[in-house]
């Protein structure tokens, strides 16, 4: 599946990645449905829904890529084999696995440090990752559109396509991102009071609504140019320049928690946001120099 869609959005088929998405999980959601609340099998149940929906979605995709296949090119060991093109593909998937792991291990910290708070601060904070959720998941549909464009435009040797991919997929963002912070302050607490009925979490959780009114914000540089970098698989630079920012998320952990508790938490993780695309957009314009 993950294979599938890296194909489909290398393709600039999106379209196809949406139906496959909605199919997965509209036929999860409906037997879960099914098979829990009308036949009671429980956790079972959740599990066969899962089971039936991965590997439906896994044939829907086989089915969608399937002029991939009719090509013959998959036919050319050689070509697919070719030890050169095999060690760039290791060397950029492990770039990125240890700067997906650091990001990872920034977000557990969270958690980890969050749970040293008492239950309603720490229930309170669940209910805020939320928000963040919302915004990683609202700005993937253009960091994945600035992955396919920059990715064509740099094979193609383009430097103003780059550009106007870079910018173009950038001005969207940044409407949405403001869009998404209207939201988050307006509406912030009728979401919270829907994510959770204690009295108690809702309270505590708008004390800190306004960090994830910052949020978008402070994180929608770091998500775009995540995106702009995969589609120039430039990953030594953002495994390099996710180090920096995590080194940066620790100093602001070790002088803002003992301060200002929870407050501290929340701001030091948008510094962290702020970091990694600051020390992104420090290493873009070496990108748009490589191709002339």
């Amino acid at each position: 599946m993950y294979g599938i869609t890296g194909w489909l959005i290398a393709a600039e088929r999106t379209r196809a990645v949406l139906v496959l998405q909605f199919w997965l999980n509209g036929l999860n959601i409906l037997l879960d449905v099914l098979f829990v609340l009308k036949l009671g099998w429980g956790v079972s149940g959740v599990a066969y829904a899962t089971l039936i929906a991965e590997w439906s979605g896994l044939l829907l995709g086989l089915w969608m890529v399937r002029g991939g296949y009719l090509n013959g090119y998959w036919r050319n060991w050689a070509q697919i084999f070719e030890p050169a093109k095999l060690k760039r593909m290791a060397i950029v998937n492990g770039d990125i696995m240890i700067r997906s792991v650091i990001l990872q291990i920034g977000f557990v910290s969270f958690l980890f440090l969050g749970s040293s708070f008492d239950d309603v601060t720490l229930a309170a904070n669940q209910v805020l990752l939320q928000f963040l959720h919302i915004t990683a998941y609202a700005m993937d549909g253009f960091a994945i559109a600035a992955e396919a464009l920059v990715g064509q435009a740099l094979g193609a040797g383009a430097h103003g396509t780059l550009r106007r991919a870079v910018v173009m997929t950038s001005q969207w963002a940044a409407g949405l991102i403001v869009a998404l912070a209207v939201v988050f302050a307006v509406f912030g607490t009728a979401m919270i009071d829907v994510m959770t009925t204690s009295a108690d979490v809702r309270l505590v959780a708008v004390q800190y609504l306004p960090w994830m009114v910052l949020a978008p914000i402070m994180g929608g540089a770091s998500w775009m140019l995540d995106g702009i970098f995969i589609g120039a698989t430039r990953s030594r630079d953002m495994r390099n320049m996710m180090v920096v920012s995590f080194i940066i998320y620790v100093i602001a952990l070790a002088a803002l928690m003992p301060v200002f508790a929870n407050h501290g938490l929340w701001a030091a993780m948008n510094i962290f946001f702020v970091a990694r695309g600051v020390t992104l957009a420090i290493k873009y314009p070496a990108l748009e120099a490589s191709i002339g």
